[in-house]
């Protein structure tokens, strides 16, 4: 039997080429809100299995930034190149009220476009500690049991999805912010990568990257 030939350098970067490496790079972004430039020159790389934690004073641009990572907003200028697909959680935990939680869940997954099974959502609702209130209509549930629910839907997307996430433990009590650091840990070791918006200690096993954004004043 023959020996299969051997890949020359010239077809590997081809390979490399039509496959490129999940990542996210921001080349020279600038950020504004309406006339007024929140940030200039914003560049920043990252690739699968890391996080950044995103830093800055309020008003510096840290959810626009999220915002234009994540499609919804336009950049002032500069480009911002990702292969991964995004998810982004904002401060609004994006619930209907009338609807249960696990209803919500299915609702984003369908709208969404991932085939979510009732197995499937149960166990991210099991993961962020949400099955317990998971069939009362969201306007009857606390600030934290929205956020878990809403956290939940993160693990119904892609696993090597990029995660857009804005102040994500905001009105966690401590087990429920484990159960975050837990998620996020599971995400970035299976090839996953979070950029999220916080000024309180997340995932702290891995060491990732810091983004901080100046005061535009």
């Amino acid at each position: 039997m023959s020996a299969a030939p051997k890949s020359s350098p010239d077809s590997s970067e081809a390979n490399s080429r039509a496959n490129p490496p999940l990542g996210l790079r921001l080349d020279g972004v600038v950020l504004a809100r309406g006339m007024r430039v929140l940030q200039r020159g914003l560049s920043h790389s990252m690739s699968a299995g890391q996080i950044t934690r995103l830093r800055g004073p309020n008003g510096s641009g840290k959810s626009t930034l999220l915002r234009v990572i994540a499609g919804r907003l336009r950049p002032a200028a500069g480009a911002i190149i990702c292969q991964a697909p995004r998810l982004y959680i904002g401060h609004a935990d994006a619930l209907a009220s009338a609807r249960s939680g696990r209803d919500n869940l299915s609702d984003w997954a369908r709208l969404n476009g991932f085939d979510a099974t009732p197995d499937h959502i149960a166990a991210s609702l099991q993961m962020m500690s949400a099955a317990g209130f998971a069939d009362i209509p969201a306007r009857q549930l606390s600030r934290g049991q929205r956020r878990r629910l809403a956290l939940a839907r993160l693990l119904l997307g892609p696993l090597d999805a990029l995660w857009l996430l804005d102040e994500p433990n905001a009105g966690l009590d401590g087990p429920a912010s484990v159960r975050l650091d837990d998620l996020i840990s599971r995400h970035l070791d299976g090839g996953g990568m979070v950029i999220a918006a916080t000024h309180l200690p997340l995932a702290p096993t891995h060491k990732g990257s810091d983004l901080v954004l100046a005061d535009p004043q």
